[in-house]
């Protein structure tokens, strides 16, 4: 039953990278939403959740916060590591040496590896989704259900960010498609692990910790200022605080 369920976060998955690919001509929008979907999707979810299965403290903070905070570290460590951004030159001033402009251009600063990471641990989200329905049918039909709503609903948005991520960092289509349907599989694959594995709660809790904390760092650090650049904000806005709304009806809507 698990599985046939998942089969439902793969066909959402799919529709959420369709919805990305078709809507180019507004990619500021798309941006928008995608980091309104992230921000709530970590706030919302993650967060709160890996702080109720990871309940163990380190030196008087909860464990979850502390991967959460190295989640970001670490996003922000891989960025620049891999991105050797050559800067994009602004107007400059006379006399002035011309300055380096953010976001300009489609792909300037943008290192094709950073979005490839991302994308990959939005494969490893969407995996760990999988086990979550796996696991929540082996307690009952009913919290399967549950939890199976949400997954399937939320799972749009992760198929959304998924494409939109190793997109805006410059992939090609044929790459970003092939992230997509790797996310789209994922839960599936996910599902019926549970059927040969479980995994300690304790260990899945700081697993959404950490992903959590690298989640908010591309949502808040990179797809957010992209969106902005050179767009009036009021729509780009409006398509945040829709994406953020969206979780929080379907996190409410599972509880």
């Amino acid at each position: 039953m698990a599985v046939l369920v998942a089969l439902g976060a793969f066909l959402m998955t799919l529709a959420g990278g369709w919805t990305a690919h078709r809507v180019t001509d507004r990619r500021h929008l798309v941006l928008g939403l995608a980091g309104g979907l992230m921000l709530g999707v970590v706030g919302l979810e993650l967060l709160p959740e890996s702080l109720e299965t990871a309940g163990t403290e380190v030196h008087g903070v909860p464990a979850a916060l502390l991967l959460f905070v190295a989640g970001f570290l670490l996003a922000h460590l891989v960025e620049h590591l891999l991105a050797h951004r050559p800067r994009a030159l602004g107007p400059a001033r006379a006399g002035e040496t011309p300055t380096a402009a953010h976001g300009a251009g489609e792909t300037d600063g943008r290192t094709p590896e950073v979005g490839l990471t991302a994308a990959a641990a939005m494969v490893g989200h969407s995996a760990m989704d999988g086990v979550a329905i796996g696991a929540a049918f082996q307690v009952g039909g009913g919290m399967g259900a549950t939890v199976a709503m949400a997954v399937i609903a939320h799972d749009f948005a992760d198929g959304f960010n998924t494409y939109t991520l190793t997109r805006v960092y410059g992939n090609a289509h044929r790459r970003a498609l092939a992230m997509l349907l790797a996310a789209a599989a994922a839960p599936v694959a996910g599902a019926a692990s549970t059927l040969f594995v479980t995994i300690p709660e304790p260990l899945l809790g700081g697993y959404l910790g950490l992903f959590g904390g690298a989640l908010l760092y591309l949502a808040a650090a990179e797809i957010l200022p992209e969106a902005h650049h050179a767009h009036p904000a009021r729509s780009t806005l409006l398509c945040t605080v829709a994406g953020v709304l969206f979780v929080w009806l379907v996190v409410g809507a599972a509880h």
